[in-house]
């Protein structure tokens, strides 16, 4: 389902409307001048509009005079004055979309572009509580709302109501006051009677986008999850899932159907009889003299005029309304505010060595569960300082207050002595390197994944990453060597591959500071060794925190903190904390004794004199 802060909720609002017009009335000056072209092609297409009705009487009045009265050069100069009505009316409206289109495009463009850049600055938090198929969802139908309200608000409401005005003064000076008022009759009640239907309508239209978007979340959802699905066989799982969504966007779009249905039959009803009053005092006018059967024509021909922009205006009204809800939505995302944000006038970060200190840091995910426990250590400018413990200690929450995802509860992170709240963001990610766990790809080449590290980085740049991350060989077997695509987050990349891919990127980025959070930890043993050559060699003069599972990665680390439910239980270097016999040195024994059954179940897997069946029971 669509968050319901996203979504929004009750009657649509207009204050997209308002957040729109700065858009419409933009800084560039060629932009500007293509408004007030489009609003003048705007006002003389109305003109040409009403004078349309006007000349069409004026030609009946000429035509109905007996053979001998008719002035042929008269008539023919309201034939033309027809033609030529017709033809403004036409090239105006059309000269208008095209003037105004550039102004259209770019106001949609420029705000999904900032919706776009302003999802980027959300937390990681904000981005954990939502689903990504959703948001893309939501940016996408928002953009396309501005195009539905500028379309038909620009260029059919406000004419609609123009025009109305405009041939209201004209039945009240070529007819009388009362033909005028049945026509506005008309005009209220059917505009009361498809506001209110619509709004009415509404809710179907929500519930229709909820679940649209609630589809296309499980569908994005399960198809970046493939291979799990695959290997749980949930296929049937999967649609039947999917099959849910869809069908509760069926019974929504059967229900605004129906109504669609009630809308257009109670528009056809006070059309009619509208059009049936104005006609018959029309044609009790021509009985006591008073108009001309040229009254009459004109009289039908304003009520056709505006019976097209009225007989629209059910499904004017309602995209507008659905593109208010639509662009509400988008502009909830877009003023969403940022949980981390810069200070007025940070200052970039300054490193000249690199030392990092965390100073009696608390930090909580939310309130009630406290993650990190006023913890304090350093890490010395080029020296490497290793942070080990359980699962849930709370080891990579450092690595994401250090890059400051989150901002902590109480106590201070510096670099270089400057406390990383004071600082800009920019700055700071610009000298963190990472080497995470799982390194998810972009859907790209080789190339491109590499060259992420620094965009606009050389050929011989890239390639020169990819040999001191030991890929290079790799990718020159790969069919189209760097030009290669990597698949959906990276899959058709092995582990170790995709692990020295972000080393290279890595690497390119060239940081003072490098962070490797469980880097080699999802890795088999042989493969683990050649990684962890090539991270010492990028490691090497930098500032090296690691996060590590496993032991043997980080037995050459400076210092090594043991943290367990939040704090600091032991640190030292390796030698000094097997010594002390204690947290460390248990975690230790316990992980060689691991890896030396695992020695031993490849020696029984290895052994011909072992039965199959023998080897995979011990397997189990």
């Amino acid at each position: 389902m669509a968050h319901p802060v996203e979504e929004g909720s009750g009657a649509p609002s207009f204050r997209p409307l308002w957040r729109l017009m700065p858009y419409l009335w933009p800084k560039d000056a060629g932009l500007r001048a293509r408004v007030f072209i489009s609003l003048f092609c705007l006002v003389l297409a109305i003109i040409a509009t009403t004078i349309f009705p006007i000349v069409m009487g004026q030609v009946t009045n000429e035509l109905a005079r007996s053979p001998g009265e008719i002035v042929l050069a008269t008539t023919l100069g309201l034939v033309g004055a027809y033609v030529l009505a017709r033809i403004l009316m036409q090239t105006f409206a059309q000269l208008r979309d095209g003037v105004f289109a550039k102004v259209q495009y770019a106001a949609m463009r420029d705000v999904g572009v900032e919706t776009f850049a302003h999802v980027h600055t959300l937390s990681l938090r904000f981005h954990l509580e939502r689903k990504t198929g959703g948001l893309s969802r939501v940016i996408e139908r928002g953009t396309k709302g501005i195009d539905t309200l500028l379309s038909f608000a620009l260029f059919s409401i406000f004419p609609t109501l123009f025009q109305l005005i405009l041939f209201s003064v004209v039945m009240v000076y070529r007819l009388d006051w009362t033909i005028a008022i049945a026509t506005l009759t008309m005009v209220v009640a059917y505009t009361w009677f498809t506001f209110a239907i619509t709004r009415w309508r509404i809710a179907f239209r929500r519930e229709m986008n909820q679940s649209d978007t609630d589809a296309n979340t499980k569908a994005v959802d399960s198809l970046l999850n493939y291979e799990t699905v695959k290997y749980f066989n949930n296929e049937v799982h999967e649609t039947r899932r999917f099959d849910k969504s869809m069908e509760k966007y069926a019974r929504a779009s059967i229900q605004s159907q129906i109504s669609l249905s009630v809308l257009n039959t109670g528009q056809a009803v006070i059309v009619a009889l509208g059009m049936g009053a104005v006609m018959i005092l029309t044609a009790l006018g021509i009985r006591e003299g008073r108009f001309s059967v040229g009254d009459f024509v004109m009289a039908n021909a304003i009520l056709m005029q505006l019976y097209v922009p009225l007989n629209l205006l059910g499904t004017v009204y309602r995209e507008i309304t659905q593109a208010l809800v639509d662009m509400d939505a988008m502009f909830r995302l877009l003023g969403r505010p940022q949980e981390v944000k810069d200070k007025p006038d940070a200052p970039p970060l300054a490193v000249s060595g690199g030392e990092i200190r965390f100073e009696d840091v608390v930090f909580a995910y939310d309130p009630e569960r406290i993650v990190l426990k006023g913890i304090s250590f350093t890490v010395p400018a080029g020296k490497t300082v290793a942070v080990v413990g359980p699962s849930g200690a709370g080891k990579s929450t450092i690595s994401r207050i250090l890059y400051r995802f989150y901002d902590i509860k109480s106590g201070r992170v510096t670099i270089d002595g400057q406390d990383i709240r004071d600082v800009t963001q920019a700055s700071l990610r610009a000298v963190i390197g990472i080497v995470p766990q799982d390194t998810v790809l972009f859907n790209d080449t080789v190339r491109y994944n590499i060259a992420y590290g620094r965009i606009g980085a050389s050929e011989d740049e890239i390639r020169e990453a990819a040999k001191l991350a030991q890929i290079d060989k790799s990718i020159q077997h790969l069919p189209q060597g760097y030009d290669a695509m990597v698949g959906e987050r990276g899959l058709k990349l092995s582990g170790g591959e995709k692990q020295r891919v972000a080393i290279a990127r890595t690497i390119l980025k060239n940081p003072p500071i490098l962070m490797l959070d469980e880097a080699t930890s999802a890795l088999d043993t042989g493969t683990e060794r050649e990684i962890q050559g090539a991270l010492h060699e990028v490691s090497l003069g930098r500032t090296t925190l690691v996060i590590a599972h496993r032991l043997s990665t980080v037995i050459d680390a400076d210092e090594i903190l043991v943290l367990d439910h939040g704090t600091i239980i032991e640190r030292g270097r390796h030698a000094d904390l097997l010594a002390q016999g204690g947290h460390y040195a248990s975690m230790w024994n316990k992980q060689r004794e691991a890896a030396a059954a695992r020695a031993k179940l490849k020696e029984v897997e290895n052994d011909p004199d072992v039965a199959p069946g023998v080897a995979r029971v011990t397997s189990i």
